[in-house]
């Protein structure tokens, strides 16, 4: 049985590793063609293109190419993205820029140039990464959250502008997600063990949120059966944005 993108075209950004490859499984499962769009490729990924989506030039050769070469394209998945820790404080001016480039300029480069290929078809959608610190204050996220505040705003503006066009733009907003990034923060920390169960202990379900359960959340998003589904955050955070457990007993 085919599945249920089957015959459609997506761009993945970001997704050489953690949640974008994720993602880019997913969605191939359920019959896409994906393309990978990373600044890093590794050996044998299929369907790859060197692509920094803070160069407007190399996003735009990269979604012509994946639509000319393809036949179109029919889903993004903005999912590119840099973290940062720290304070107000602890952020320079330099670092605040380049977060922001990447997180949610990147995004608007990379949906900007595929908006000419998305408005030809049918099942057009756009899904944007965002996260549970667009929500959620989080101690040390002060730019990291900021970047994802703007992404949720970003894509309530877009789904608004681009819904009578047949162009659907959503988000997933994940908890703490195990990542290559959250690794690599444990790793730095002064006792890895603790930390990682702090972070379990902050999101209800008491662990962190898997990739391939983000993924899922994309792919129903970016997929026809969610047609009358625009402008919505969904959450994959174990219930860390709206949930109040009392402390364990």
């Amino acid at each position: 049985m085919s599945g249920p993108l089957e015959g459609l075209v997506a761009v993945v950004t970001g997704g050489a590793s953690g949640i974008g490859a994720a993602v880019v499984a997913r969605l191939r499962e359920d019959g896409a063609r994906v393309a990978v769009f990373d600044r890093e490729l590794h050996d044998g990924l299929a369907d790859a293109y060197r692509v920094d989506v803070t160069d407007d030039a190399a996003v735009r050769a990269g979604i012509d190419a994946v639509g000319t070469s393809m036949g179109g394209i029919d889903i993004v998945v903005n999912n590119a993205g840099i973290g940062a820790q720290g304070t107000i404080e602890e952020n320079p001016d330099d670092e605040w820029h380049h977060v922001l480039d990447v997180n949610v300029v990147g995004m608007v480069r990379v949906a900007r140039a595929a908006l000419p290929w998305l408005r030809r078809s049918p099942s057009a959608a756009i899904v944007n990464m965002c996260s549970i610190a667009a929500t959620a204050g989080l101690p040390r996220r002060a730019l990291y959250g900021a970047s994802k505040g703007a992404v949720q705003s970003l894509t309530l503006q877009m789904a608004a502008d681009h819904v009578r066009e047949g162009i659907r733009v959503n988000a997933v907003n994940p908890g703490t997600a195990d990542t290559p990034w959250i690794g690599r923060l444990l790793a730095a920390a002064d006792d890895p063990a603790a930390e990682r169960a702090a972070l379990e202990a902050r999101q209800p379900h008491g662990r962190l949120v898997r990739a391939e359960e983000v993924a899922d959340a994309v792919a129903h998003l970016a997929g026809p059966r969610a047609g009358s589904t625009t402008g919505v955050m969904l959450a994959v955070d174990g219930g860390m944005a709206g949930l109040r457990l009392r402390p364990r007993e």
